[in-house]
């Protein structure tokens, strides 16, 4: 499938200098204060010179977050999951098994200092992923994240297959986005998703797409390079901390 060219917006979103960004992918599940911890430090890093840039692919344990926006009654079952407050944009949010998450740790010094454009590239990144897979989605004017629209027999609706929630500092962006590939979608249930109660939520697998993490990485790591520029993975040693 042909991408569409990005639009004079989005080219900016590229680094000027070419330097190709840090993807690291952890296995196992990473408890999400460690991710808040490792995330700030190196976003720190970023904006003081002394780190390279980086996308971080994880999965958490089963987990509910609340975003700055986020409303209590939307936390519809407190004691399901370990619920932790934190500082990104956007409502409550679930994460977990069969879930990449990715934490998206770029300098938008070098990359245009336009925060719109930055989560536009996001959306686009996620779409573009997706139609790796042969999957049409797109964003709703006044609907966070990433949308497919489904239809049967007299009936149709839209779900949410990509969560999107960032935060900048120093123009150094960390947090990211979370793309359904095959949790359990049940656990959706304990939060109103993002504050929207009328459409629901699905997963690659949900869809008939029998996609493996792997398989997604690969599609997520095709498309950040067309919206983003290079990405060169990075391995660490086991047991190394991942700063």
């Amino acid at each position: 499938m042909l991408a569409e060219p990005l639009s004079p917006d989005l080219l900016k979103l590229h680094r000027d200098d070419g330097q190709a960004v840090e993807w690291v992918v952890s296995p196992g599940r990473i408890p999400y204060p460690e991710a808040v911890a490792e995330m700030e430090a190196r976003a720190a890093a970023i904006a003081a010179g002394e780190a390279r840039e980086r996308v971080w692919l994880i999965e958490h344990p089963p987990l509910y977050t609340a975003g700055v926006s986020a409303r209590p009654d939307d936390l519809l079952q407190p004691d399901r999951f370990e619920v932790h407050q934190t500082g990104r944009g956007g409502q409550f949010t679930y994460h977990g098994p069969g879930q990449r998450v990715a934490y998206v740790m770029l300098d938008l010094n070098r990359r245009g200092r336009d925060v719109r454009a930055f989560v536009r590239g996001l959306e686009q990144w996620i779409i573009g992923a997706l139609a790796e897979f042969g999957v049409e989605a797109d964003v709703r004017e006044g609907r966070v994240g990433v949308w497919v629209e489904r239809k049967g027999p007299g009936w149709s609706r839209e779900d949410k297959i990509a969560a999107i929630g960032v935060k900048v500092r120093k123009w150094v962006s960390f947090h990211g986005i979370s793309l359904n590939v095959e949790p359990e979608l049940d656990h959706f249930g304990g939060i109103v998703p993002c504050g929207i109660q009328e459409h629901g939520v699905t997963s690659l697998v949900d869809l008939g797409v029998p996609a493996t993490m792997d398989e997604a990485d690969e599609a997520l790591r095709t498309s950040f390079r067309r919206v983003f520029g290079e990405a060169a993975p990075v391995e660490l040693p086991p047991g190394m901390p991942i700063s």
